[in-house]
């Protein structure tokens, strides 16, 4: 029987309350039925359904969508003439009940991706700024949620924040900003990804015109808080965008994440390749280990069919081989992303190639890369599953 269903519920409004199973909370992705957003539905001898449904807060940035999708569910079941949603707002003690029902049993567990987390955690750095990090991990990020993996992107690069604008999430001056139930904080989802990032963060400021200053202290407890208090549920795959370089953040993720893999980029010049190795030693010393290297900008299709390579060649390899030792195993090379018009037009308007442009060189690239990640796979030898025999 669907959740929530009154046991006097006559069999039109049964047929309403299933098809409301179809419609989901676009920030938590779960069906709103199971949520207990969904107060009342009848349905008269006419066929008028009238639902009534409930927001956790008011002014909830997602009321529009979930209204129109409710409406459009409740015309498409059976025998219904007509639709009408009746929107409220969650009592203190429902909102509660709401909370509880998303975080389950682990609404008082400090950190969400813990080392018994089965959450593939996968750090992206660089040793140097300019390299398209940012655009390869949201690019990555996308084309692993259209395999159909759930994915959350916490962007940690709180002074040089760009992924927002990269997914479309930060338009003419203005940031998506999440949704805050309680303490549970609700980060917004584009093309598939639940993404955090300071830059949702800024009230009302042009991120255009908003610089973020702060010290190690405050960069830590940010990062910190993302990870306790953004609420990204069952995520299959966590991918982080790190701030270039071996600064304060990168420390932290270490001490926060010691179980995270890491991605190194970097461009094929040598003096590049260099940095980035640096990168890979700082989070091999906090105990996280290296995924693989992807080598970025590596070279410009021609129209006669030649390559120029503008950053010179061979950095990534240079990369995969100085990592790779008798004690650390071989590091590979995942992938070499090549210089694409398209693939930078893409994250302009914030909608990746690897959604619009199968085609496109870097795009496919990228979707190579994001298929290498998924078949490494990860160990679970010594994870507890959180299961038991019965």
């Amino acid at each position: 029987m669907t959740a929530g269903v009154p046991a006097e519920a006559t069999g039109a409004e049964r047929d309403v309350w299933a098809a409301l199973t179809t419609v989901t909370d676009p920030e938590i992705l779960r069906p709103i039925t199971e949520l207990g957003m969904v107060q009342e539905v009848t349905v008269d001898d006419s066929g008028h359904a009238e639902v009534s449904i409930l927001l956790t807060i008011a002014g909830c940035p997602a009321a529009r969508r979930i209204e129109s999708d409710v409406r459009a569910a409740t015309a498409a079941a059976p025998g219904i003439a007509s639709a009408e949603v009746v929107v409220g707002v969650m009592s203190p003690s429902e909102r509660q009940a709401f909370i509880e029902r998303v975080r389950g049993d682990r609404g008082s567990r400090p950190q969400q991706f813990g080392p018994d987390s089965l959450t593939r955690v996968v750090a992206v750095t660089s040793g140097k700024g300019g390299v398209g990090k940012s655009s390869l991990t949201a690019g990555l990020a996308v084309a692993l949620a259209q395999r159909g993996l759930s994915v959350g992107l916490v962007d940690a690069d709180v002074f040089g924040f760009s992924i927002p604008g990269l997914l479309g999430l930060s338009r003419d001056g203005r940031t998506e900003q999440p949704t805050r139930v309680g303490d549970m904080i609700l980060p917004p989802v584009a093309h598939g990804v639940k993404v955090v990032s300071i830059g949702m963060f800024l009230g009302d400021a042009d991120p255009r015109t908003t610089a973020v200053s702060w010290r190690g202290p405050m960069l830590h407890r940010t990062i910190e808080q993302f990870l306790r208090d953004v609420w990204f549920g069952d995520v299959d795959v966590l991918l982080l965008d790190l701030p270039p370089g071996t600064g304060d953040i990168a420390i932290s993720i270490g001490q926060l994440l010691p179980q995270a893999e890491v991605l190194v980029v970097t461009t094929p010049q040598e003096a590049a390749a260099d940095v980035a190795v640096r990168s890979a030693i700082v989070a091999r010393q906090t105990g996280q280990k290296v995924l693989g290297v992807v080598e970025n900008m590596a070279g410009l299709a021609q129209p006669d069919g030649t390559v120029l390579d503008i950053f010179g060649t061979g950095g990534g390899a240079l990369v995969a081989e100085r990592l790779s030792d008798a004690e650390h195993g071989d590091v590979p090379l995942l992938g070499s992303v090549p210089l694409s018009p398209a693939f930078r037009e893409g994250g302009d308007v914030g909608t990746p190639t690897v959604l619009t442009d199968a085609t496109d060189p870097a795009a496919a690239e990228v979707l190579r890369i994001a298929e290498r990640i998924v078949s490494t796979g990860r160990g679970l030898a010594g994870r507890p599953l959180g299961i038991s025999p019965r």
